[in-house]
């Protein structure tokens, strides 16, 4: 029999052995589709952050207060950054930085223009006049705040994408010199942002800039935090000679002494990337002992249907010996029946684990997502488990005896 006739056969054995098959068969995609799914939603997620972080550049730094953002939990919890603490470290570093100071004012706030309202989860943002370079936005329509807006204050206000889609039927151009309510205070729409999409399940365009000034006066506490990013003017100049100047500058700026430590830490875009991925490490070898279980289980059991085959068919495999077929070609025959299934198991896993991970694509606003590598790693893992659990079955099948074959009722 050549390769074609032992598939074809393969395929009639399983037929007729349809709901051992098929529940062996199931066990396989089931558990091919955890593995492929779950991988492939860690995929979509790292990508949708890295995407994220791209678009704020690769070569500027956030300065935050040790105990905050990634990996806190093993931080003493720093003071927080106030106001002239950010401005004196701008005025040391602006001539050849960027250097943007910005207050979250309120990250549940309502946008209402005349009868109609945002739901209460819209960003307030104060900003100055780096802001929009830093966090690399760009304009839809209508203007960004000037430097004497954001210094001396102005009731303006810049939007995003999601605040005209509620208000203003997702026309930019409606928008323009419109005043709008933002948590009970006017402010007049003087620029559009375009749309950045969702990050983890979170929409970047549904916020409010109004100017530094304004938000300072208007919204923040004796205890509010304001947040300063870095980047040098110069693309090639070297992030690391900013990063130690930033530290020397602004641990005099804290009156922190020789020898104590920071109570601030030094974030780069690539190293929240880079944690990121570390901190998927864990959960990516979860997910593939959840799917190795899964396919150890499929694979007992599918030793067990190609044993009880075996016996099944004893008469059939002592005709087919007497008929000239060889130890060789029986065992092909069953490896080949073995693999069928699993095969077949695995394009259902496949097809399973690519609709779990794009179900996660879409939740978090990210684009279709074919994870080539974890398919074929999968159709790779299916071939392995048939050999492995059709071997033993099929050197049965192959050392029978024919005449004792032919005798087996």
């Amino acid at each position: 029999m050549n390769f074609i006739d032992n598939i074809i056969q393969a395929l009639r054995s399983l037929r007729a052995n349809v709901v051992r098959s098929t529940l062996t068969l199931f066990i396989i995609a089931l558990g091919l589709a955890a593995l492929i799914g779950i991988l492939t939603a860690i995929d979509v997620t790292i990508f949708s952050l890295t995407d994220n972080f791209s678009r704020i550049g690769g070569n500027s730094i956030v300065i935050k207060p040790t105990g905050t953002g990634f990996n806190r939990s093993d931080e003493k919890k720093g003071p927080n950054i106030r106001f002239l603490q950010a401005y004196q470290l701008q005025k040391e570093l602006d001539k050849n930085n960027y250097v943007s100071i910005s207050l979250l004012a309120n990250s549940r706030g309502t946008v209402k223009y005349k009868d109609q309202k945002t739901n209460p989860n819209v960003r307030v943002i104060g900003v100055d006049k780096h802001y929009a370079t830093l966090q690399k936005f760009e304009l839809e329509q209508g203007r960004n705040f000037s430097v004497q807006e954001t210094t001396n204050g102005a009731w303006n206000a810049v939007v995003g994408a999601d605040i005209v889609k509620k208000l203003f039927d997702g026309i930019s151009e409606k928008a323009i010199n419109k005043l709008i309510n933002v948590d009970n205070h006017k402010f007049r729409i003087i620029g559009v942002l375009k749309s950045k999409g969702n990050t983890i399940g979170r929409s970047q365009d549904n916020l409010v800039w109004v100017p530094l000034s304004n938000a300072k006066s208007v919204f923040a506490t004796s205890n509010s935090n304001y947040d300063v990013s870095l980047a040098p003017k110069d693309i090639n100049s070297d992030l690391a000679e900013l990063e130690n100047k930033t530290i020397g500058v602004f641990r005099n700026i804290r009156g922190l002494r020789i020898g104590q430590s920071n109570d601030f830490k030094i974030v780069k875009d690539a190293g929240m990337e880079g944690l990121l991925r570390d901190n998927t490490i864990a959960l990516r070898m979860a997910a593939l002992a959840i799917g190795f279980l899964t396919l150890i289980s499929a694979s007992i059991g599918l030793m067990n249907i190609m044993m009880v085959t075996v016996t099944e068919r004893t008469k059939e495999i002592g005709v087919s010996k007497a008929l000239g077929a060889t130890k060789k070609n029986i065992l092909i025959q069953f490896l080949t029946e073995a693999v069928c299934i699993c095969q077949l198991g695995g394009l259902l896993g496949i097809l399973g684990g690519i609709l779990i991970g794009n179900i996660v694509v879409l939740l978090i606003g990210g684009n279709f997502l074919m994870p080539w590598l974890w398919a074929t790693i999968g159709f790779i893992i299916c071939f392995f488990v048939g050999i492995i659990s059709g071997l033993y079955p099929a050197m049965k099948a192959a050392r029978m005896d024919p005449i004792e074959s032919l005798r087996h009722e």
